[in-house]
């Protein structure tokens, strides 16, 4: 194989190999066991709301961390490094959730936010190679083939995974309960297996941990996101836009974090919530390609007011949801406008982003969503559990898309692309 191809390959296969975590722990697999095993000692709307707790200290630790590992990622030599190091932090907090029983949903907590900081800090860095390995020409369809290949890879292990929790005794496993915990030893796995070859094949780093100081990345890294958010704020319709889409962003991840910890708290099966949710990533992929050619048509900005006002259907529909056909049609909505509203906004912020400066501030939204994703499973969280439903919890989530949808009314794009050419 052509060298250059098999670094490509090895590290289109690395989004492979951690999608696994995205699709079995963060949205499928692991809510479930938290509520039924984990914190089977408490209510269930307070489980919820401490699935909800863990997710909001997870986004923190990794909103505060991200612009200093952005700033290891872009100048330090170490990137390889740091990537094996979060990787196995990820892999080391999954393989750790074979170990919880019932009732240990602190412990739980706590080794999922290690995983979780593994997952993101990984991405960083394994993004941070994309520019390295291609050229300005194929960047667009190397990073959708890595998305691809993710999507497939997650999918792929989570079918596993559905069949070892439904049918134990086809692979010898005693019981469901032990399947369920066998499924976290699987990610570990998968995860650690399929980033041997961006280990191996990867560009080499020309430097050690041992000659790396981090104070000055700290400082960097803060000092470049201070930096950014003064110049993006001289860009009027730009600085609207980022408004809206943290405010409507931040509901959009909250529903991928605590759709399935909310269906199981409302009495829908196991099978049923693990199944729905491999139903979108299925329909995800082809109406992903809708949502793009839709807005070649009628604007992007329409194109986000259409799946935000689907997302609103759904938080409704949500609030009544009392049976598993209604979570498997809600499944199937959101599998209709998740990937199009991330698309297209990624797409309406790029024409609204000044060619010189896009690195810079694509950087920044990256790093200002994460923030921003903390509020949305903090305000589910704690509406659930003062009512005592999470019900009321779904519903406010509605606002953040009601607001989203106010403030990105707000946004002149013809004026904003003006603008960024001034």
């Amino acid at each position: 194989m052509d060298e250059n191809k098999k670094v490509i390959y090895s590290w289109v296969l690395y989004d492979w190999a951690n999608s696994a975590f995205a699709t079995t722990i963060l949205a499928a697999i692991l809510p479930i066991y938290y509520n039924d095993v984990a914190a089977a000692n408490l209510a269930d709307n307070i489980a919820t709301s401490y699935w909800g707790y863990t997710q909001s200290i997870a986004m923190l630790i990794i909103a505060l961390i991200t612009p200093v590992l952005g700033a290891v990622a872009d100048y330090s030599k170490s990137k390889k490094i740091f990537m094996k190091l979060f990787v196995i932090l990820g892999v080391t907090g999954t393989g750790l959730l074979f170990f919880i029983i019932e009732g240990r949903y602190l412990l739980a907590s706590v080794f999922f936010i290690l995983a979780n900081i593994g997952f993101s800090g990984g991405n960083i860095f394994y993004d941070s190679f994309l520019p390295l390995i291609t050229n300005k020409n194929k960047i667009d369809y190397i990073s959708s083939l890595g998305y691809s290949a993710g999507y497939l890879g997650g999918g792929l292990l989570l079918l596993l995974n559905l069949i070892m929790i439904m049918r134990p005794e086809l692979l010898g496993i005693s019981n469901t309960l032990m399947a369920t915990r066998l499924a976290f030893v699987t990610v570990a796995i998968w995860w650690i297996l399929f980033s041997i070859p961006a280990f191996i094949n990867l560009p080499e780093s020309r430097i050690g941990l041992g000659k790396f100081t981090l104070l000055p990345y700290i400082k960097q890294g803060f000092s470049r996101v201070a930096n950014t958010f003064r110049n993006v704020r001289k860009y009027k319709e730009l600085w609207k836009f980022l408004i809206a889409f943290w405010i409507y962003n931040d509901g959009i991840g909250t529903i991928i974090r605590m759709a399935t910890i909310y269906g199981r708290e409302v009495g829908i099966g196991q099978n049923d919530l693990i199944g729905a949710l491999l139903l979108t990533q299925i329909v995800g992929i082809p109406f992903t390609l809708i949502f793009g050619k839709l807005a070649g048509k009628i604007g992007a900005k329409k194109g986000i007011y259409l799946a935000l006002s689907i997302y609103l259907v759904i938080t409704v529909l949500g609030y009544n949801l009392d049976s598993a056909l209604e979570f498997w049609i809600l499944a199937g909505l959101v599998g209709t406008v998740q990937g199009g509203a991330q698309a297209l906004s990624r797409s309406l912020y790029g024409t609204l982003v000044p060619n010189e400066k896009s690195a810079e501030f694509y950087g920044f939204y990256g790093i200002s969503s994460k923030f921003a994703a903390i509020t949305g499973p903090f305000v589910f969280a704690l509406v659930g559990q003062l009512t005592g439903s999470s019900r009321f919890g779904i519903l406010a989530v509605a606002s953040f898309f009601i607001i989203g949808i106010i403030v990105l009314y707000t946004v002149d794009v013809e004026k904003g692309v003006g603008e960024s050419t001034q």
